[in-house]
Order: C-alpha cells, then sequence, then structure tokens
C-alpha cells in the first residue's frame, strides 16, 4: 500500500506564503497590499510587525475552528482605516512548532497573512503522551484499531499498553478525505498514524492523521455463519484466518446469559468457532465477540457483531423514555402532538404517560396525517443530546382523527373505525373501575363507555384511570373513541383517556 509522503514544515511554509482567497498575490490587490503576507515570530516568543496600505477601512481576523480558537497569537487591531498603518503579531514562547493564518478584508477582497512561530517537531508517543500532552501538537503513535465508529470519514479508536485515543478522521494515501475504506484497516490491526491533538469535551482525538504503517492482524474474521440470529436462538458459525498462536474467544459479561462456545476446531491457519443462543424472550439484543491471537509479544484482534431479533414490546411512552439505548423494536401508540416536517415524519408522539419526539417515520409523507391523528409505530430507542427520541420508526397504523364537540358526535353515525376527540366537562361518573361517565358540552350531554389509560388496553390495564388521574365531576376532559349506541342511546365506546383540566 502506498502512503502520503510527510511534506517538511518549512516547505508548506513556503506554499502557505502565495495563498489568498482570489488566488493573487499580494501585489496583485489593489484595494489592499501588505508589506509582507508571510509572518515569522521567534521560538522564543515575541513581535513581528508588518506594514498594511489600504484604500478603504479593513477588517483582519484569525482563521479559527471550533477545535482549535488559535488563542496563543494576538493581533494589535481589529480594524484599520485607508492609508498607511501597522500590524503586529505577538505570541508567547512556545517548545512546538505552531502556524495560524490571518484574514485582512477591504472592499471585498482578501488578503491572506500566513503567521508561523518555530518548526513544527512530530513527536513520537505512546497514547499516555498524547492524554498528558497539549492540544495542536502534532504526535506519532502506533497502537491497535479497537473498533471503527465511521466508515467514511474514517473515525476510530487506537489503543496501545498505556491508553487508548479516538482518531477523528483519517486521511487516505493522497491526503484526502472520506476515503478510509480505501486503506483497509481492520478492528485489530496494528496501525502507525500522525495528526495534531485535540480535545473534544473530555475525548481526547488525533484529527485528520496521516496513516504511516499498517501491521495487519495475525486474526481476521473471514466469514459469519447465521450472524443476525432468529428469535427461538440456534447456532452461530465463526470462520477465521489465523496466523498467531492460537485463538481465544471474549463473548462480553452481557451477553453470556445467552450465548455460549459450542466448540473451537483449528487446522493450521484456519480456525471455526461454534456458538450457541438462547431463544429470545425480550426485544432485539447483540453483542461483539472479539477473538484474540498472539505473536508471543503482541496480542492482536479481531471482531465481529452478532445480533439476535426479539420481540415487538409495547410500551408507553413513559417506560420508552426510560428504556436504554438500543436496537431493540418498541410498539408505542398515541395522538400525533406537533409535526416538525411532514415529508419525512419528524413528529411528537403522546399517550397518558408521556410524549417523545419521533425522528422520522418511513413513508409518513404519504399518509398526509396531522395533529391531533392516533398513530401506532415501531421504532428503537435512541437519544439526540441526552434526550429520547424514536428512531428507524415505521407506520403500523394511522387513524385520522376529527375535533368534535358533544353535540357534533351526537349528530354522526355509529362506525367503530372513525375516532373523535371530544372535550367536555364531566357530568358524573359511574361506580365501578372502568372509567364510565358523562360528559357534556353545555348543550348535550354523552356517555362515554369505558375511559381507559390507552389505546387498546385489554384486561386489568384498562381499570383505574379515573382514580389513578383523581378525575372528578366538573373537571374538563378529552378522551378519544368512535360513537356508538346501546339500546338506541349514543355513546363513545372504548374511549381512551388524552388529557383533563381539574375544575377550580
Amino acid at each position: 500500500m502506498k502512503f502520503k509522503k510527510i511534506i517538511p514544515f518549512f516547505i508548506a511554509a513556503l506554499a502557505l506564503m502565495t495563498s489568498c482567497a482570489d488566488e493573487t498575490s499580494m501585489t496583485l490587490l489593489d484595494e489592499i497590499q501588505v508589506s509582507s503576507s508571510y509572518v515569522s515570530i521567534p521560538v522564543a516568543g515575541g513581535s513581528t510587525s508588518i506594514t498594511v496600505t489600504a484604500k478603504d477601512a479593513y477588517t483582519v481576523e484569525k482563521v479559527t475552528t471550533t477545535k482549535n480558537k488559535v488563542e496563543w497569537l494576538t493581533i494589535s487591531a481589529a480594524t484599520g482605516v485607508a492609508g498607511e498603518s501597522t500590524l503586529t503579531f505577538t505570541a508567547s514562547s512556545t517548545l512546538d512548532g505552531r502556524t495560524a493564518e490571518v484574514l485582512i478584508k477591504c472592499a471585498n477582497k482578501t488578503q491572506r497573512v500566513n503567521i508561523i512561530q518555530g518548526v513544527a517537531k512530530i513527536a513520537t508517543a505512546t497514547c499516555a503522551d498524547v492524554i498528558a500532552g497539549p492540544d495542536s501538537k502534532t504526535y506519532q503513535v502506533t497502537g491497535v484499531c479497537t473498533s471503527i465508529a465511521n466508515t467514511s470519514y474514517g473515525n476510530w479508536y487506537l489503543k496501545d499498553n498505556t491508553g487508548s485515543i479516538y482518531i477523528y478522521g483519517t486521511l487516505d494515501a493522497k491526503g484526502a478525505t472520506k476515503n478510509f475504506s480505501s486503506l483497509g484497516i481492520e478492528v485489530g490491526d496494528e496501525v502507525t498514524v500522525q495528526g495534531p491533538k485535540t480535545t473534544y469535551g473530555t475525548t481526547i482525538e488525533l484529527v485528520d492523521v496521516t496513516v504511516l504503517k499498517i501491521n495487519k492482524s495475525l486474526v481476521k474474521v473471514d466469514s459469519v455463519k447465521t450472524a443476525a440470529l432468529p428469535l427461538e436462538g440456534g447456532e452461530c458459525i465463526a470462520y477465521l484466518t489465523c496466523k498467531g498462536q492460537g485463538v481465544s474467544v471474549d463473548i462480553p459479561e452481557d451477553a453470556k446469559s445467552w450465548l455460549s462456545i459450542l466448540s473451537i476446531q483449528s487446522a493450521g491457519t484456519k480456525t471455526v468457532v461454534k456458538f450457541k443462543a438462547a431463544a429470545n424472550a425480550g426485544g432485539d439484543r447483540g453483542t461483539t465477540l472479539t477473538f484474540t491471537t498472539t505473536d508471543g509479544t503482541k496480542n492482536y484482534t479481531a471482531q465481529t457483531p452478532i445480533t439476535q431479533k426479539g420481540s415487538i414490546l409495547n410500551v408507553t411512552v413513559a417506560q420508552f423514555i426510560a428504556a436504554t439505548v438500543g436496537t431493540t423494536q418498541y410498539r408505542l401508540s398515541g395522538v400525533i402532538s406537533s409535526i416538525a416536517d411532514a415529508s419525512t415524519g419528524k413528529l411528537n408522539i403522546k399517550d397518558f404517560s408521556g410524549e417523545v419526539y419521533v425522528y422520522k417515520i418511513t413513508d409518513f409523507a404519504s399518509k398526509n396525517l396531522k395533529v391531533g391523528d392516533f398513530i401506532i409505530i415501531v421504532g428503537q430507542r435512541a437519544a439526540y443530546n441526552g434526550v429520547a427520541q424514536v428512531n428507524n420508526s415505521v407506520l403500523e397504523t394511522s387513524i385520522p382523527l376529527t375535533t368534535a364537540t358533544v353535540s357534533e358526535v351526537l349528530a354522526k353515525p355509529d362506525d367503530t373505525n372513525t375516532f373523535f376527540m371530544v372535550t367536555g366537562v364531566i357530568k358524573s361518573i359511574s361506580t365501578g373501575n372502568y372509567g364510565n361517565l358523562y360528559l357534556t358540552d353545555g348543550v348535550n350531554d354523552i356517555y362515554v363507555y369505558g375511559c381507559y389509560p390507552k389505546y387498546g388496553a385489554t384486561g386489568n390495564d384498562r381499570q383505574g384511570l379515573v382514580t389513578a388521574k383523581g378525575l372528578k365531576v366538573g373537571d374538563t376532559l378529552t378522551v378519544i373513541a368512535p360513537k356508538g349506541s346501546y339500546n338506541g342511546a349514543a355513546q363513545l365506546v372504548n374511549s381512551f383517556y388524552y388529557s383533563h383540566v381539574s375544575a377550580q
């Protein structure tokens, strides 16, 4: 594999000297000129000045990123006026070389000034050295790839015997981004990389690294038979190539209750490992198996994911929010309380227990659903910035709702497939646990035959709403239900609670 060669720092600096926003040198800019577009500051610290000649007022700014604020560089002024003026750049002492870029803007033109202090030194380091070292310093580190988070940009974890760091972005052999797969790096490979350090929150990172060397792992997963196990369980077989001294297998602790090793058989460089999965009575589950070998001095690893389908768990919104992030499938039912994007199905769903955000629903746009409509979805527990949300969701059922008064419902025909959202004042409450009561809109009354905590509730789950919610005569109650009748008398049949307002 051919890798990108390291360009000496002083050559890169010279290249920067000719850079400007509209691809012209400083002598071709009539609006603004500088005495030098290359500024060198001593390693021991100090100041260097240039002369700026401008035909109009100008601004001065450092080129920064969220991960590099260039706080070490001070500029004498952020603005200037027409004519000739002096601009001074100051920096404290540094042990390592560093660079920055400054933009001087005048009359819609931009002059770039490149700042260099010292000569950048590439430090050969351990992960512990990187963790303890300063940001912006460039390090060369060798370690094992333990997991890969993004296969496009090349975000992955590198570990040696001193610690672990995150690689945020990996350049390909030509120095380009978003081509990580071309390098062929796999979990277990020993990789030497070079790049600048940054700290993002509490995560120590090397950013946009150059790969200098790849030492392929001595163990590799060639294929897996039945990596996606069925609900009822069964066997999974991993086929390995191992050029080391034997193979050991690690099953994570949280998977040992349902996954076990049946056998390990080796012949030459080929190893076959059989696993047994128990039947799954819960939601979707999975784990990552690690295979380890050694050459006598170093350990090499390879990994493969194993998943098992589970039952779709019927939960309330509150139960969904309390669940852990993962691939388990949950079925939620509720009313659309708001829609952020009707084209992709970004919305909020609400039931009697709470409200949660749904990040996209497959085929939502074709259903022409609106706020107030009732839906049943299946999706996975996810989170964004620590807040629960439903991901990878599919619409199972949708019931368009019509908001109506008691009087309007009474004028409708009986239809168990048409649902109404009805708000009224509780006129009376019957005895019993099923929430039988009368609602009035001040003109007409209607009997509510059953007011349940949620849609589709059965058995004991239908009981206790009136007590649980503290409902009483005079409260304003909103329910969702179809219209029916009994012995000729209209009623709301098998309604479920949406909300209420207590009487003062």
